[in-house]
């Protein structure tokens, strides 16, 4: 090549034997699997992060009675999960100070994540109680999940995977450094 990049190596004199998978490598999650299934499980992750510094917990904001961080385990990158910093399961237990805060975070949040991740809609949503499908069915929180019209991601239809092309640290920095001073 006369313009000095380098020429793709061919894959067949690569170590190990070719097969017809592709990879998607993730080793941010191996902190998750060494974890096993029950993180956190004797303490509330939502009570727990706040106590911790923001980076450490993935907090991207903070308010008088709710917070925002990023989902551990998120369905795409930038999925924001808002919590009330009370203990509590369902959203009628929320004061009305919380309700107006949870949902001025979501507005936030919503304006944050289409300035940094330029995406065309959202899933907004509380699954409350584990029958209705909450991991953490304690402590009320409202995720907030970015969508793009042209991500037609099969992954977790066929292989029960998502393909997440950020770290979380990036994204959770990147949201941090984008939220507006007053909200």
């Amino acid at each position: 090549m006369t313009d000095g990049a380098q020429p793709l190596e061919d894959a067949a004199r690569l170590v190990g034997v070719p097969d017809e998978f592709q990879r998607l490598w993730t080793p941010h999650r191996m902190a998750y699997i060494q974890a096993g299934p029950e993180v956190l499980r004797e303490d509330c992750p939502f009570c727990e992060a706040p106590k911790h510094p923001d980076a450490e917990r993935l907090i991207v904001a903070r308010g008088k009675s709710a917070y925002v961080l990023l989902n551990l385990f998120p369905y795409n990158s930038g999925h924001l999960l808002v919590c009330p910093y009370r203990h509590i399961a369902t959203y009628d237990q929320a004061t009305a100070e919380e309700v107006a805060e949870i949902g001025a975070l979501t507005q936030t949040g919503m304006r944050v994540l289409k300035a940094v991740s330029n995406c065309d809609g959202f899933n907004l949503g509380m699954n409350q109680g584990a029958v209705a499908g909450a991991g953490v069915d304690a402590h009320l929180h409202q995720h907030i999940v970015p969508r793009w019209s042209s991500d037609a991601n099969f992954f977790p239809i066929i292989a029960k995977t998502k393909a997440l092309p950020q770290l979380l640290g990036e994204v959770r920095e990147a949201v941090a450094s984008a939220w507006p001073a007053t909200a």
